[in-house]
Parts: structure tokens; sequence; C-alpha cells
């Protein structure tokens, strides 16, 4: 079965590599999103309220962009690419051959978790070597565990998304109206502290509020410890149990919309 996934993760990587638009909307957008918040909000001295104090805005729109890039790398690419893979009946194809469903699954999840962490990478380069950002080297692990756990998260929401979605055209339309609201008062593209208190409530039921806060506090110089965010982890985590659940009564190898 290891070998099957990693065959797998081989096929998917390749077949994502060779995509452009999604190597744009996965890689390239994160990289722009970045530069221009941390720029425009983020220059002339500008600081944010966090928990704990301060920081400078552009530090803080580091790990929000990440989880940003964590999301469109395991949750809204593979929404798109699996619901176009069902209805044009290539999974029908590949659940017909002698690889088990499992190993068809772990390669894709793999596929998304080192998008996440190349995408992560590239974002804590371009943090720290324009607007100074880093991470203290005592949450550095904090910060790997946290993207991870939301990747392999919101890839299990993906599985449980498009077992809902009935045909390709309609995968991008809805997983970027469900996204771009949630980055908005989740602590993505604008802290929490400026919200009104009742969309902070909204907020914290969904797990793209507390991925953003778990990746927050390993950039927060005042967080102290290793910089776990356990609650907001455990939530996140519980997402995915659901998003498995879900995915496990509903996924379809079949097309829906014929």
């Amino acid at each position: 079965m290891i070998g099957l996934s990693m065959h797998e993760f081989r096929y998917n990587l390749r077949a994502f590599l060779r995509n452009s638009q999604s190597r744009f909307f996965t890689l390239a957008l994160p990289v722009l999103f970045l530069v221009i918040f941390a720029s425009v909000f983020g220059g002339h001295g500008s600081t944010t309220e966090i928990n704990g104090g301060r920081i400078d805005t552009s530090v803080f729109y580091v790990p929000g962009i990440i989880a940003l890039g964590i999301i469109s790398a395991s949750f809204i690419n593979l929404v798109i690419s699996i619901t176009a893979q069902r209805e044009s009946g290539v999974l029908k194809r590949r659940r017909a051959t002698p690889i088990p469903a499992s190993s068809v699954i772990a390669g894709r999840v793999l596929t998304s978790v080192v998008v996440a962490l190349s995408i992560t990478a590239v974002l804590l380069a371009i943090g720290w070597g324009f607007f100074h950002a880093h991470v203290p080297a005592r949450t550095a692990p904090a910060l790997a565990v946290t993207v991870i756990v939301g990747a392999a998260t919101f890839c299990c929401l993906g599985y449980a998304v498009a077992s809902l979605i009935s045909d390709s055209d309609s995968a991008q339309p809805i997983t970027q109206s469900i996204m771009l609201p949630l980055y908005f008062i989740s602590g993505v593209f604008v802290t929490t502290s400026v919200l009104p208190r009742w969309l902070v409530d909204v907020a914290a039921v969904f797990p793209v509020r507390h991925l953003a806060a778990a990746l927050l506090a390993a950039y927060n110089p005042h967080t102290t410890g290793a910089g776990f965010a356990w609650s907001d982890l455990l939530v996140v985590a519980a997402w995915g149990l659901g998003g498995v659940l879900i995915a496990v009564n509903r996924f379809s190898w079949q097309p829906r919309s014929h």
C-alpha cells in the first residue's frame, strides 16, 4: 500500500506541476497577496494588536497568508480537481484498477501536504527577507506541526465538500464563496481585534479561524513555551474528522451529473 500510495503521489505531483492554472492559484496567488497586503498596510511602522501585545502589521500578514496558502493547496485545489476528475470519468477508471482506493486518496492527500509545506517555505522566505518576519527557533516545530495538521484537515474537508458538488462547473464558485468570507472574518486579511464581536464568534465556529490563530501563535513574540496552540489545533483536527465521516459516507467515484 505504501508503494502504491507513493506512486499516486508522484503522479499527482507531476499533474499539479504541469497545470499552469493550478500552479498560479496555489503558489503565485498567496505570494501576491502577501506582497500586496504587507506592503500596503504594513509600512511606516504600522503595528497590529494581538494576544499579549502588538507586532508589526507586515509580520501579522505572514502567518495569515500562510493559512490561505494551505487552504488553497489542500482544499480549493483539491475540490476543483477531484470534482473534475469524477465528472470526466477519471476517478471511475482509476477505481477500476487494482490500486486500492486508500492508496489513491493517500497519494492525493500527501501531494496536498507537500504543496502546502512548499508554499509555506516560500512565504516564510519572503516574509523573512522582505518584511523581517521570522519564526523564533523555539516555536518552529509548532509551526511545522500546524501546517501539516491544517493541510491534512482541509484535505479531508475537500473530499467532503467534493462529495456534495454535483458538477465540475460549480466547484470553483462554491469553494470561493465559502472561503472568501471566512478569510475576512478569521484573521487572514484583517486582525480580529477590529471586527465586531459577533463576527469573531461566527468565525470561531470554523477551522479557518483556528488555523490562522495557531499559525500566528508561532509568529507571536509574546507567545510563551513551544508555541503550540493546542485548543486551536484540536478544533482544526475535529473538523478534519468530521470531513472524513462525510467523505466516507457520501464520496462517489462515479460521475453524478450524467
